[in-house]
């Protein structure tokens, strides 16, 4: 019975305290846990890997803003790189206001982390990658890029004319992007869809939140995105990708997060087990 008093008397400030350490130790020091590749990730890799040839454009979305950054922000990131790798250029685009800093963001990390680990293949802003203008209307704006992309932003997010940078040469609608990935938590991703997709025939993928992400199965099914990042293992899964198949080295923020998830589920397990058991010795001691 000392056992079981001890358990229920312990403070439960250790309890916090040691929920704490499973999180933060993963983080200062990778476990790396092991993961199979999803066939939606599979897929959408797979077509950009395959099917945009050298010098083609990657549309991202970045519909997304601090409060679901954690398992988007990720996504934009191996995105990202993989269209370096493969010497794709790369277009940000966002329907919100709160986009445009999350799209710098990215900007700015992966090109300095990019020119340090690769200076033979040094990548430049306005050459390989920028971030429109952000432009509210949402189904407007997305209708206009069907028609006029640059007259539709006129310049990026940096202020600069979209006609003279390099990275927008040959382009004026969605028939002259190769390939979309919608990145959001929110229902703009049924916008892009509607109008990208069916209207324009645009090729997409979706990347959304771990909760968000079985409603959007049914568009896989009919072939309206051909690929899916579910939640944080969706971007884990994606960077697994690249570093098998491009010697990624580069801090990989989603699998480090699936380290910590992981970690924080299983400890929360051995507590479920461990209150369970010492609920039926004391059971069993009081029918004794």
């Amino acid at each position: 019975m000392k056992f079981v008093n001890f358990i229920n008397n312990i403070d439960k400030r250790w309890i916090y305290l040691l929920v704490a350490l499973v999180v933060i130790i993963p983080f200062v020091f990778p476990v790396g846990c092991p993961m199979r590749i999803t066939p939606p990730v599979q897929s959408m890799y797979n077509y950009i890997e395959d099917s945009i040839p050298e010098n083609g454009v990657l549309l991202v979305g970045i519909d997304y803003d601090p409060s679901t950054m954690a398992e988007l922000h990720p996504m934009a990131k191996a995105l990202t790189y993989h269209a370096f790798y493969n010497n794709l250029r790369v277009l940000f685009v966002t329907m919100y206001p709160q986009g445009s800093g999350m799209g710098q963001d990215i900007i700015d990390k992966t090109l300095t982390q990019w020119n340090s680990a690769n200076p033979e293949n040094q990548k430049e802003l306005g050459r390989d990658i920028t971030l429109l203008a952000y432009v509210p209307g949402v189904s407007a704006v997305m209708l206009k890029m069907g028609e006029n992309i640059p007259a539709t932003f006129n310049e990026d997010a940096y202020g600069n004319k979209l006609e003279n940078l390099p990275v927008m040469d040959g382009i004026k609608t969605y028939n002259n992007l190769n390939y979309m990935v919608e990145l959001a938590g929110s229902s703009v991703v049924l916008s892009w869809l509607m109008y990208a997709n069916g209207r324009y025939k645009m090729k997409m993928g979706i990347g959304t939140t771990a909760v968000s992400a079985a409603e959007y199965y049914s568009y896989l099914q009919s072939g309206q995105s051909n690929g899916l990042l579910g939640g944080l293992k969706g971007a884990a899964e994606y960077e697994k990708l690249i570093t098998e198949n491009h010697g990624y080295a580069g801090r990989k923020d989603a699998s480090v997060g699936m380290d910590a998830q992981s970690s924080a589920h299983i400890f929360f397990i051995l507590l479920i087990v461990l209150g369970n058991i010492v609920f039926f010795i004391k059971k069993y001691k009081e029918g004794k």
